[in-house]
């Protein structure tokens, strides 16, 4: 018995989105602050055009670290906005000393 060629399909499929899944969660696992400082080493390498793997591979990891800026922000106002604002609660009223004016 032979695999169908959509069943095979099926199957690669499975598993490169299992993979990419895998590969997400490692970098959601990342410091935020790490991957920051490397943007600029990657958008300088991504920017320097070179028919290489090197360079699509250094592309593909600015794209990345992108990627979480651009969902970071994203979060960040979306939490912004689904956040109500908190009002200062209004000043209380003290209640009137129990002192007396003596002459």
């Amino acid at each position: 018995m032979t695999l169908s060629t959509t069943a095979v399909n099926i199957c690669a499929m499975n598993k490169l989105e299992e993979s990419l899944s895998k590969t997400a969660q490692t970098i959601l696992a990342m410091d935020e602050a790490s991957l920051r400082s490397l943007w600029e080493k990657y958008k300088t390498k991504a920017q320097n055009f070179a028919p290489s793997a090197a360079w699509e591979k250094d592309f593909i990891i600015f794209s990345i670290i992108n990627s979480v800026r651009v969902k970071n922000n994203v979060f960040n106002e979306q939490i912004k906005k689904n956040t109500p604002a908190r009002k200062d609660p209004a000043p209380r009223r003290r209640a009137k000393p129990y002192l007396k004016l003596v002459k």
